[in-house]
């Protein structure tokens, strides 16, 4: 009799497993129900179309529209190219960089170099060749260091040795380009200019060192800010031998003791003979 329900009960067991089993599976084959997509509010911001150096004036090719999400908005944002057209930029852009409000000229102050001149600086260029445009490093946007050169002077009967000395420090580049000049026969020659970030003082000594003397350029690590103070050097000091100091009046004297000797008895024959080492 106990053999029976046994039986009975694992019948309807597994009945009720496989029941329960198909109602798992049709719940999970049922198509579950569309959400409806999260809509986000959405802007446009105006953005570089290029690469844009300080300086440009822009118009309609240089900027373009693109989709922001409202949150996210930059300040001082153009939400249409009209905004930004005809007002200059004071900084280099980068392509897809949105145009802010803090990168734009005044309206009205038209492009070039003079809108990126801030106030109480000036800008000053000068002529320079390869070697004193550090082989083309000098870029807009770098900081050098300008020293100059002074050739010898007679003054009566002495003369004063030839000097070189660092007048400018941590010096800001504006623009570095090309120019067409005229050599001494007439003949047309590319001459390359920096143009250099000063205040009106350094500008006297840049515009002096220029005429007087020869200048040369030094490339600056752009998170160096620090200034240095130097004495210069002439050109007697590029020879002049470092003096040794004189050994003291009563320091030891070094004694050297002999090496130790080896002799060594040699047998040739009936010859005896004794080799030191």
């Amino acid at each position: 009799m106990n053999r029976k329900k046994l039986l009975v009960a694992l019948v309807v067991a597994g009945i009720t497993g496989l029941a329960a089993s198909m109602l798992t599976f049709n719940y999970l084959k049922r198509p579950l129900p569309a959400v409806a997509a999260e809509q986000t509010p959405t802007g446009t911001v105006v953005v570089a179309a290029a690469q844009i150096p300080l300086g440009t004036f822009l118009t309609e090719g240089h900027v373009k529209t693109v989709a922001w999400t409202t949150g996210t908005l930059p300040d001082g944002y153009f939400a249409t190219e009209k905004d930004v057209v005809g007002r200059g930029l004071i900084v280099d852009v980068a392509a897809n960089e949105p145009i802010l409000s803090s990168k734009l000229a005044p309206e009205g102050a038209g492009g070039g170099l003079p809108v990126v001149i801030p106030e109480g600086k000036r800008a000053v260029s000068v002529k320079v060749d390869e070697v004193v445009g550090v082989a083309g490093f000098v870029l807009p946007g770098t900081r050098v260091d300008v020293l100059v050169t002074l050739n010898p002077e007679t003054e009566g009967d002495s003369q004063k040795p030839a000097t070189t000395r660092l007048i400018l420090q941590n010096v800001k580049v504006l623009a570095s380009g090309q120019k067409i000049e005229k050599d001494a026969e007439g003949k047309p020659q590319t001459v390359t200019v920096i143009t250099l970030l000063v205040t009106p003082e350094e500008s006297e000594k840049l515009t002096l060192a220029s005429t007087e003397g020869k200048i040369q350029m030094a490339l600056r690590n752009a998170m160096d800010m620090d200034s240095v103070s130097t004495e210069g050097i002439q050109a007697a000091e590029l020879v002049s031998e470092p003096s040794r100091p004189a050994p003291a009046a009563n320091a030891p004297r070094r004694v050297v003791a002999p090496r130790p000797s080896t002799q060594v008895e040699v047998i040739l024959g009936d010859k005896k003979t004794k080799e030191t080492f």
